[in-house]
């Protein structure tokens, strides 16, 4: 792996050899710095970074750019991502030097949410570049100094650069493939989709370590605490590329009347306790969807604070 290049706090921790811990925090649907910096509160201190999302599920809210900047002000490490759906080549560009000017470090690459699924499914897509695309042309602007057409650049941005995995869409034998092509266009860092089917997961992990993809890139294991039996429910039948097992959805089921929130969260700390252990595994990504107010608590719980500080 890599030397230090970004002065990414979540870079320093992984590179110490410390288990990472980071969260989310998607933006609020208005100008509401409030309930923005309300939500960041909650998570200041508790994770090493923050992914702050890029109009998530295709809905319009506050950009992912602007929504870092106030995160910084807050004196929290914002993992900025950026989806290629709404941007051609020169916005993404003008965007990856816009956030590191500002001072963000860390940069997760994506492909985004097909706009059908929004608020605004007559939005024309641009996807000028893919994410594999986008995760070479950060690397090159970074390591290189050069844009896409190969003009230099002044000063070229700092980022530790990050990218998704989800490692349940078909074909599944396709997956680990995919995250190998990533690691090789210059991902440092990978957060999966969140995780219910552990025995698949032990299975998608076991594949990257043979192929010693874990020895190339941080491997952050994505954890959603579940608050209901409805919402299983509905992320097993609508949200593509999700794997929750019906067994899964009995256990939140057989809690009992207003139980389930604290039975998902208890399958999440045993999640977390798994992955301390699994081979090729950095660290976790918490995605508490809108349940930030929640993330001190399952940190405790689960064993993981203090957050180191390292120089």
């Amino acid at each position: 792996m890599s030397e230090l290049k970004s002065g990414s706090n979540l870079e320093k921790v992984l590179k110490a050899g410390h288990f990472a811990f980071t969260g989310e925090c998607g933006p609020p649907r208005g100008a509401n710095v409030d309930h923005l910096k309300e939500k960041i509160a909650h998570l200041k201190g508790v994770v090493d970074a923050v992914n702050v999302t890029d109009n998530q599920t295709a809905v319009v809210r506050m950009s992912s750019w602007a929504a870092s900047t106030i995160m910084l002000q807050e004196g929290v490490e914002p993992n900025f991502q950026m989806v290629c759906r709404d941007r051609n080549r020169l916005a993404i560009q003008s965007d990856i030097l816009g956030v590191s000017a500002m001072g963000v470090r860390n940069m997760l690459c994506l492909s985004g949410d097909h706009q059908i699924f929004g608020n605004h499914p007559q939005a024309k897509n641009v996807y000028d570049i893919d994410s594999m695309q986008l995760i070479s042309l950060v690397r090159k602007m970074r390591d290189e100094g050069k844009f896409l057409n190969d003009e230099e650049i002044d000063v070229p941005p700092r980022l530790f650069i990050g990218a998704a995995s989800n490692p349940f869409a078909d074909p599944f034998e396709f997956r680990v493939h995919r995250l190998a092509m990533k690691i090789e266009a210059g991902a440092e860092f990978i957060q999966t989709q969140c995780i219910y089917n552990m025995e698949k997961f032990r299975d998608f992990m076991k594949q990257a370590v043979d192929m010693g993809l874990h020895e190339k890139c941080y491997i952050l294991a994505g954890v959603t605490p579940m608050k209901s039996v409805g919402m299983a429910q509905y992320m097993a039948k609508a949200v593509p590329g999700m794997d929750v097992p019906d067994s899964f959805i009995k256990r939140l089921r057989d809690a009992g009347k207003g139980k389930a929130s604290e039975e998902g969260i208890q399958f999440s700390l045993e999640q977390i306790e798994e992955f301390k252990e699994m081979e090729g595994i950095a660290g976790v990504h918490l995605m508490a969807i809108e349940w930030e107010h929640k993330v001190p608590e399952i940190a405790e719980r689960a064993k993981v604070l203090p957050r180191p500080q390292v120089e």
